[in-house]
């Protein structure tokens, strides 16, 4: 048998068919064209967090039960996926499983492949969104929690009903907004409903691309909403650049890049830094915080495939604010050290 080099190479010598998810900066599907460029160390992986690519692997074999690998492999300076500790990865699951990835594990198997170096725990609510996701791709049902969700999004049962709404049913009509009526029943939401129940659904928003409807509910939020509802609504128009460019220069027109917003931005809205102005406003804004954590968000942000070409120009722009280029300077001081 030739040697395995790579997790795809693995995945379809066991006879298994599969799909990649990020689930770093937000719950996206990776199409097996890029995954297997990415693995072949021809492109950068698209979506680094703190210098990892965290997946999760979904894959399946001939009797349609379906198994689910989180892992967080780490990326070199290039953005490139290391080989080394892929392969270690690689290595490690043909030592426990051999060619049947599928088979039965022992007690004390399962515990080794649950704690294994490279395994990672999402949070519940990306987990929520992420087996929502995987459910529509795969054509299945929703969950039991959708009917019930839904019921109440529409109107059907009263407003303090709200506790007895789970997140995987909200989770469940997020992923599904372009069907039935959900965006009008989310818009509504997002305006009407109790805070928890706007926050939970800004929650699964910010991985899945919002429809007009609903992004205009989302900006009407942020100019309405100055608690703990402002970030989630901005977070939850990540998939929209234009509409967190906009959301942002109001945001710094009000004085609100807040170290907290900023977090946000490079977090769940960095497509919108791509645009001139708004990546202007953010460096600078970002330039006012301490110098570290002016530092720590330049780096995770600049690791970016799609941003780091124009980070490193602004960077280098001569009509840059003073304050900007003092927070540069601290920058490469702290490289060299």
């Amino acid at each position: 048998m030739a040697e395995i080099t790579s997790i795809s190479q693995f995945l379809s010598t066991a006879k298994t068919q599969f799909q990649v998810y990020d689930l770093g900066r937000r719950v996206q599907h990776i199409d097996a064209m890029a995954f297997a460029q990415i693995e072949a160390l021809q492109a950068p992986y698209p979506y680094p967090i703190q210098g990892h690519a965290k997946m999760a692997l979904v894959f399946w074999d001939a009797s349609e039960q379906h198994f689910v690998w989180f892992i967080s492999l780490p990326l070199d300076e290039r953005g490139l996926l290391s080989p080394a500790p892929r392969s270690h990865f690689i290595q490690m699951i043909l030592e426990a499983l051999g060619q049947d990835l599928t088979r039965t594990l022992s007690e004390d198997e399962q515990q080794k492949m649950a704690n294994h170096p490279f395994s990672f725990k999402p949070t519940q609510e990306k987990l929520a969104v992420f087996n929502a996701l995987v459910r529509r791709h795969l054509g299945r049902s929703a969950s039991s929690q959708y009917e019930f969700a839904a019921q109440y999004l529409s109107g059907q049962l009263p407003a303090e009903s709200w506790p007895n709404v789970g997140f995987q049913g909200l989770a469940d009509i997020c992923v599904r907004l372009g069907e039935l009526d959900h965006a009008a029943m989310v818009a509504r939401a997002l305006k009407n409903a109790p805070m928890e129940v706007q926050i939970a659904l800004c929650q699964c928003l910010e991985h899945v691309l919002v429809s007009d409807e609903v992004k205009d509910a989302l900006l009407a939020g942020l100019e309405e909403h100055r608690d703990a509802r402002l970030i989630y609504f901005l977070r939850a128009l990540g998939s929209q650049s234009d509409a967190s460019v906009r959301a942002i220069a109001s945001l710094a027109e009000k004085r609100l890049l807040t170290e907290e917003v900023l977090i946000c931005i490079a977090g769940r809205n960095w497509l919108a830094l791509r645009d001139d102005v708004c990546r202007k406003n953010f460096l600078e804004a970002l330039a006012l915080m301490p110098q570290d954590f002016f530092n720590q968000v330049f780096a995770d942000i600049v690791a970016i495939p799609a941003l780091r070409t124009s980070m490193l120009m602004a960077i280098r722009d001569p009509n840059r604010s003073d304050a900007l280029s003092l927070a540069i300077g601290g920058l490469f001081k702290a490289t060299k050290s």
